[in-house]
């Protein structure tokens, strides 16, 4: 069967499809990385919510989060992207405006974000709960206000306890950008299926989209185990 193989499909240059699986592996990457950091975004002001925030706020932060846990990640992504897109140009038309079209990498990261962003701000939540509460005070007490508490000793804290469900969720990020092929953004594996289907080559393009997958994760791996040991610098470790 490996004889069979025309290694020459994985070409730079047409007829190869090299340099569109290497676009779409880009485009996956901007996709984790932009909805990763807007996850981070929501993390951060739906864990203040939960944990700071008046009983509205708490609960409208409780419910954004149970419905991102309990509703499959599929699902969410096709009603964020067209339900959503749908909600905005109603509403734009209503207010008197034109439409618009969605731009596919914008939307996708978008639709990213706000699926990370339930489960963000859980981690987030746990890692506050987790730095001394004497440290938060001693900060009120030099008279910081309560933003400059959180920039300047809740965050930097709470960084060394988050890291490892962060990892998870910077992973889980990269593997979601799969599930928008579904709604026919032309991140890898889209690609991969279109340059496998006009080629016949299934095995070879899959293997080839799992490679990059995997260079992704264990890249991602080495970044952030450096980041772990820099923010945990000067911690005592645990004795298990």
């Amino acid at each position: 069967m490996l004889q069979s193989i025309d290694l020459s499909l994985l070409a730079f240059n047409p007829p190869g499809w090299g340099g569109a699986l290497l676009n779409g592996f880009v485009k996956s990457i901007q996709l984790a990385a932009g909805g990763y950091a807007i996850g981070i975004l929501i993390g951060i002001l739906g864990a203040s919510a939960k944990l700071y925030g008046n009983r509205v706020v708490k609960d409208l932060a409780e419910i954004y989060t149970m419905v991102i846990r309990a509703v499959p990640e599929l699902v969410l992504m096709l009603v964020f992207y067209y339900a959503g897109t749908d909600l905005m140009n109603t509403v734009l038309k209503a207010m008197g405006y034109d439409g618009f079209d969605v731009n596919g990498l914008l939307a996708g990261i978008l639709v990213i974000g706000l699926v990370q962003g339930g489960y963000t701000t859980e981690v987030i939540r746990g890692a506050i709960l987790a730095v001394p509460p004497g440290q938060i005070e001693a900060a009120a007490a030099f008279g910081m206000s309560p933003g400059k508490v959180m920039r300047r000793v809740t965050l930097p804290a709470m960084t060394p306890h988050a890291l490892p469900g962060m990892a998870n969720l910077w992973m889980i990020a990269t593997k979601d950008t799969a599930l928008l092929a579904v709604i026919g953004f032309s991140e890898l594996t889209l690609v991969t299926k279109q340059a496998a289907a006009a080629t016949r080559e299934y095995f070879m393009f899959f293997i080839a989209a799992g490679i990059l997958y995997l260079i992704l994760t264990l890249g991602s791996n080495v970044i952030l185990r450096r980041f772990e040991r820099h923010a945990r610098r000067g911690m005592v470790p645990v004795q298990r």
